[in-house]
């Protein structure tokens, strides 16, 4: 009974190999190498596209950065208005007046004026 169970097996393992075979065939068949290598070809110029138009949206922010920060250049700089701060009395530090420009101080600026 053993032997007749195992042959029987075998018969269907066999038989689903046979089957699996055959529509492997038919799946090849309909399968055509050149077929693959044109929708591959297809892919890679799909692929090929969408990186040149990344490269092109990356550009043109560059230069939409570019001039942004050019026409925020070209404004005139404008400050703030110094909000006075108040030290209470007591605190407050006597800063020395700045001496008027000495002769040294004066050739200096006119070297660097060159």
């Amino acid at each position: 009974m053993i032997m007749l169970e195992g042959a029987k097996a075998t018969t269907e393992t066999v038989d689903a190999l046979r089957v699996g075979a055959a529509t492997m065939k038919a799946m090849q068949k309909a399968t055509n190498i050149h077929d693959v290598d044109k929708t591959m070809d297809e892919i890679n110029e799909q692929t090929e596209n969408m990186k040149q138009i990344q490269e092109t949206l990356e550009a043109e922010l560059e230069e939409l950065e570019g001039a942004q920060l050019e026409e925020q250049l070209l404004q005139p700089a404008t400050t703030a208005p110094v909000a006075p701060v108040h030290v209470p009395a007591g605190r407050q530090r006597n800063r020395p007046v700045p001496a008027k420009p000495t002769a040294e101080l004066a050739a200096l600026q006119a070297e660097m004026a060159l």
